[in-house]
């Protein structure tokens, strides 16, 4: 079975960094590409970053300046480093196993695999 499992969320303020991890499980980890999305409430789900198996990255251009995906093959994870947080960075994050390479990476159609999210408020 598999399962992507998340951690690191919460609350911070304003300016402050936080760091998300995904735990993957019952599947060859080193061969997917991973996904990172956010969703605030009343919005639909938004690409955050990508990161392929050989580690090139992809970000959200409105975010790309302030965040770091990564990962760690040996322990199975995959990690967003998110820095300089604001209010609008305020939502939902999901960790994601891409499944359907014909679509885009930032089209969350295209992740089969989701990670259960977390809240990541950030506070003004």
């Amino acid at each position: 079975q598999v399962q992507l499992v998340q951690s690191g969320g919460g609350l911070v303020q304003a300016g402050g960094s936080l760091r998300l991890s995904c735990a993957a499980s019952g599947r060859t980890f080193s061969n997917d590409c991973m996904g990172w999305f956010c969703q605030a409430p009343g919005k639909e789900r938004e690409f955050v970053a990508y990161i392929s198996q050989l580690g090139g990255t992809t970000y959200a251009d409105s975010m790309k300046d302030r965040i770091t995906i990564s990962r760690d093959n040996t322990k199975n994870t995959v990690y967003l480093q998110m820095n300089v947080l604001n209010s609008e960075d305020t939502a939902v994050y999901y960790c994601a196993a891409r499944s359907d390479y014909s679509l885009p990476k930032s089209n969350p159609s295209g992740y089969y695999y989701w990670g259960q999210g977390t809240q990541v408020t950030v506070s003004s």
